[in-house]
């Protein structure tokens, strides 16, 4: 779980984002360009799908700083969340993007009009894209295994990436073939790729905010794990949940054996307990409501 990237990937996240973004806003200036001087639709397509990423990796930036706030009495947890409320943003914008050149690369086939298509330098422009892209994914591949929001950059770059992929590939038959509605049909893939990237991102934005048990994470292993800690003879009321990628939080009754609490103290119980949920499951942030053997909780004795 603990990537210690070399160079400048082991950056924090908000130098990486922020020169994720320089690159990206370098692009898209010369995608735009490029796209009104070639007159092809995938790459302005491809240029709009970088200036979403633009304003995506600054809404990123926020949030990251954002996360970064210490807590306090009134938001105990802090700030990390924010990096959740980052990712959908991200991820609503990836969809509306998708419709939105779905629907031109469609109208261009049905009325292609006379414009016609350089595509030499619609080449040349996708590659330079493809090239900055591969830096920034390079760039962000350590950190969005451990930040949701640094994922849904990572994820809305490596849509650029395989964007100009297929830009490429349309340009090539375009110069080789004259074919125009190459072009149109680039686009269309580009759409294709955007969605299930987009849904992926607000699936597990919603797991986290539905605080549904963390992916690979399993309840009955962590309680079996539970009950082999000397002296424990029952465990209830377990809660797994994140605060965001790689943030897990527990919480648990667990019933201990008098004999066990007076012999090693409580003390000792919990951190056997915690040290169980650090090791085998990497839980850095536990808690336990040690009971005795025997005890009834206030509620159970209400409606017993």
């Amino acid at each position: 779980m603990h990537d210690h990237a070399p160079g400048i990937r082991g950056a924090s996240n908000r130098r990486l984002l922020a020169i994720s973004l320089a690159i990206t806003t370098v692009v898209m200036v010369v995608q735009i360009v490029g796209a009104a001087l070639s007159g092809s639709l995938a790459l302005l397509a491809d240029a709009a799908h970088m200036f979403t990423d633009a304003a995506a990796l600054v809404i990123a930036l926020v949030a990251s700083t954002l996360a970064a706030r210490p807590a306090n009495d009134r938001r105990t947890f802090g700030y990390r969340r924010a990096e959740v409320f980052g990712a959908l943003v991200n991820g609503v914008i990836l969809l509306a993007l998708s419709a939105w050149v779905a629907i031109e690369a469609i109208l261009r086939l049905v009325d292609p009009g006379e414009a016609e298509i350089v595509g030499g330098l619609m080449l040349a422009v996708a590659v330079a894209g493809l090239i900055a892209n591969a830096v920034s994914m390079w760039l962000l591949s350590s950190a969005q295994r451990h930040s949701i929001n640094v994922r849904g950059a990572y994820l809305e770059v490596l849509g650029d990436l395989l964007g100009s992929a297929a830009v490429i590939v349309a340009a090539i038959v375009i110069v080789v073939t004259g074919w125009a509605p190459a072009d149109a049909v680039a686009s269309l893939l580009i759409a294709a790729m955007i969605v299930p990237r987009a849904v992926g991102l607000l699936r597990e934005v919603g797991s986290v905010l539905w605080e549904s048990t963390p992916e690979g994470m399993h309840v009955q292993e962590i309680r079996d794990h539970i009950l082999g800690t000397p002296g424990v003879v029952g465990v209830h009321d377990v809660h797994v949940w994140q605060l965001t990628r790689g943030a897990p939080v527990f919480s648990a009754h667990v019933v201990v054996d008098e004999d066990c609490l007076r012999s090693q103290g409580s003390g000792r119980v919990l951190s056997s307990l915690q040290g169980c949920l650090s090791d085998h499951f990497d839980v850095a942030h536990s808690t336990f409501q040690l009971e005795p053997a025997g005890h009834v909780e206030h509620d159970d004795a209400r409606h017993a």
